[in-house]
């Protein structure tokens, strides 16, 4: 009887990680779907004006220059539209690709922020560069993503948001929680007994329009545990504009979904991801261009 009881015990463990790594690979998904056909619309509609860009058949995998004259909404709106490297969901996981991390991946120097919490009890203190803007953008994700809760999902897209975007509760971060709460029955907040953390692992500047607007992307690390543990990849794009001393998340359509690959594999390194690494030196101001992070990310 003991013996039966072993096995079965075991058999409930695995069943739970399973259960577990299916439920963080819904959440993303999910929201990727939500985002997949109004993305795709208005790339279509972006790339049809013109010849030139139709017959772009490549992927985004990061700016090539960085612009600091502003060329206005159309540009904007090619920028954040323009489709990433399409990556197989298993691709998120770390035992798919065993073997294939690589050395070669650059780095992209990401600054610290002044470690205040801004509105929402957001970190702030992000220095007006595409950098800043990353850093920025993954302290809202990491503000959102582990506390797991519709109501603080809210508050921090309308603390964080500038109007003309989507709603609060089609932000596809807000979908994300919704899908892994309701995968796991918990309601509107996470289980007490549950755990959410994330590690900012890489990350890229998709474009730029200016020294006041930027796409960027993270890609972290997210360790979950609830009857058992399981890690996930989750990549976030945004269109981010400087505001009023802050990163904000910009108006208009949401960028295209950014592939969701392990840090460190040979396939992230195609995405274009490059590894996060801390920036530890203080800016002057958040507000201080100076040679701060310019040439960084660039490739």
């Amino acid at each position: 009887m003991r013996r039966a009881a072993t096995k079965k015990a075991e058999g409930t463990s695995e069943w739970s990680r399973r259960r577990l790594l299916g439920i963080l690979a819904a959440a993303v998904a999910v929201a990727v779907l939500l985002l997949g056909g109004l993305v795709y619309a208005v790339y279509l509609a972006v790339s049809g004006v013109g010849g030139e860009a139709s017959a772009n058949t490549g992927v985004a995998t990061g700016e090539t220059e960085r612009s600091m004259v502003a060329r206005g909404a159309a540009h904007r709106d090619e920028i954040a539209a323009e489709l990433m490297l399409t990556v197989p969901e298993g691709a998120a996981f770390p035992a798919s690709h065993p073997g294939t991390t690589s050395a070669k991946a650059p780095e992209i120097k990401i600054p610290t922020g002044t470690g205040a919490n801004g509105p929402a009890f957001v970190m702030t203190g992000f220095p007006q560069t595409p950098e800043g803007a990353i850093g920025q953008l993954a302290q809202i994700d990491l503000a959102v993503l582990q506390s797991m809760s519709l109501s603080t999902a809210e508050e921090v897209y309308n603390a964080w948001a500038l109007p003309g975007g989507a709603r609060a509760e089609d932000w596809w971060i807000t979908a994300s929680v919704r899908a892994f709460l309701s995968s796991t029955g918990m309601g509107e907040v996470k289980d007490p007994n549950a755990s959410v953390s994330l590690e900012p692992a890489a990350a890229l500047v998709k474009g730029t329009d200016g020294p006041d607007w930027a796409t960027v992307c993270v890609l972290m690390k997210v360790s979950a545990t609830y009857k058992s543990e399981g890690q996930i990849a989750f990549a976030h794009c945004e269109r981010m504009q400087w505001v009023g001393g802050r990163w904000m998340v910009a108006p208009g359509a949401p960028p295209a979904p950014a592939p969701a690959t392990w840090p460190g594999t040979q396939l992230a390194h195609e995405a274009g991801w490059r590894t996060w690494s801390t920036d530890h030196t203080e800016p002057t101001n958040p507000g201080d261009h100076g040679d701060h992070g310019h040439h960084e990310g660039e490739h």
